[in-house]
């Protein structure tokens, strides 16, 4: 049961970095002057953190109902 806690507080933790690291990444194009209309699509790094932050919001969603029902 603890180490449900456990893994439940590192993966919130671990998403609150991915969030952040997204929302850094978006805010920093309009203050040069880039347009937020246009399309781009994700790579690299950025591609990575879009990903492992649904991984990591789907893993924090089943551990959180899977707590519940223990």
């Amino acid at each position: 049961m603890k180490l449900l806690n456990i893994i439940q507080i590192v993966i919130a933790v671990l998403l609150v970095i991915a969030i952040t690291l997204q929302s850094r990444g978006g805010g920093l194009s309009s203050v040069f002057g880039g347009s937020g209309g246009v399309y781009q699509t994700k790579r690299g790094a950025e591609k990575f953190v879009f990903i492992a932050t649904i991984v990591l919001a789907v893993l924090f969603f089943v551990i959180s109902i899977w707590h519940i029902f223990i």
